[in-house]
């Protein structure tokens, strides 16, 4: 069991999976400074000058201007403002992977496109697909010219 245990944990796919969880982690706390330093105090200034972070519901009754003077009174809070922080994080997060993700994805079709050689041609005379080396068209039959030439390939 251990011998199986070692193998699954030293395969490929788990060691990729381990670097990109520590790579995400680091990916999420840039993030995360992003919003909480340089978004979330612009939206809340064009909002008059909001503060998420302190943005919050005391469910004792007490009014207290920031959250900290909430915890440090033992109060607890409905921290709203946070929450919003986490959301907008979240947004940043999933829109940078989508971008990095489609990215390479058109990066792959190129690679893909620009690797794929030309394996057939088109026939003069029915216009159907058949391989480059053909001497003659397993459709119509005729007898094609140019053996083998890749002048009728088609893309």
């Amino acid at each position: 069991m251990l011998k199986e245990f070692k193998e699954f944990a030293l395969k490929g796919n788990v060691l990729d999976l381990a670097v990109g969880v520590v790579i995400g982690g680091a990916f999420g706390k840039i993030v995360t400074s992003l919003v909480n330093d340089l978004i979330t105090p612009l939206i809340g200034l064009l909002l008059g000058k909001v503060d998420f972070s302190n943005l919050f519901i005391s469910l004792n009754g007490v009014h207290y201007e920031t959250l900290k003077q909430a915890k440090e009174a033992g109060a607890s809070t409905l921290n709203y403002g946070l929450f919003l922080n986490s959301v907008i994080d979240f947004l940043i997060i999933a829109f940078s992977i989508f971008m990095v993700i489609k990215q390479l994805n058109r990066f792959k079709r190129k690679q893909e496109e620009v690797k794929a050689p030309v394996t057939t041609k088109e026939c003069p005379h029915c216009i159907t697909s058949i391989p480059l080396k053909a001497t003659r068209c397993p459709n119509c039959t005729s007898v094609l010219e140019g053996h083998g030439s890749q002048s009728l390939a088609t893309e």
